[in-house]
């Protein structure tokens, strides 16, 4: 399996967008990594924007980023409520210090405007958050899917496909 040994944080929180979710969790098991559920609260099962119900496994503070591949942060209406709890940005923010892949699709880019990585990075989003992306510094791209370095973002479910491949890629370099 093309991800052996490889180790991935999902972050989940109220309102996650059910496919950006789910989509990337079985997409990257499929491939051989295991995935790591993520939010403020561990052992809280949390519901997605259509009731599909996803269970954290584990809080930031219980994260060492150093034995991870990457950070993946679906849209939905979650990342509004992941970034009023500091540990959940700081752990992003630490995954793009270490160098680490930070993937972000649809409205996750709110994640990247809190963790203050976005000046100078060229990314995508759904189309609505563009201006907060633009005013934290990014150059925005209406593109399925853009790698700036470690930072891998897509704008909508439809794009998944494109996003999985660009960071099962990032993830064999």
């Amino acid at each position: 399996m093309e991800l052996t040994g490889k180790k991935f944080v999902l972050l989940v929180d109220t309102q996650f967008n059910d496919h950006e979710f789910w989509y990337p969790y079985f997409r990257l098991k499929e491939a051989g990594a295991a995935v790591v559920v993520v939010a403020t609260k561990s052992g809280q099962t949390y519901e997605g924007k259509y009731g599909t119900p996803a269970k954290a496994e584990k809080t930031p503070v219980d994260i060492n980023v150093a034995e991870y591949a990457g950070i993946i942060i679906p849209g939905g209406y979650a990342p509004d409520h992941m970034r009023r709890d500091q540990n959940m940005v700081s752990l992003v923010r630490a995954f793009d210090q270490q160098g680490k892949i930070v993937a972000a699709i649809c409205h996750a880019g709110w994640m990247l405007v809190s963790a203050g990585i976005l000046k100078g990075r060229t990314v995508t989003s759904f189309f609505a958050i563009k201006d907060d992306l633009v005013n934290a510094g990014a150059k925005w791209r209406d593109h399925e899917v853009v790698i700036d370095g470690n930072m891998i973002t897509s704008r909508a479910p439809e794009d998944l496909p494109a996003f999985m491949r660009a960071i099962i890629a990032a993830s064999r370099a």
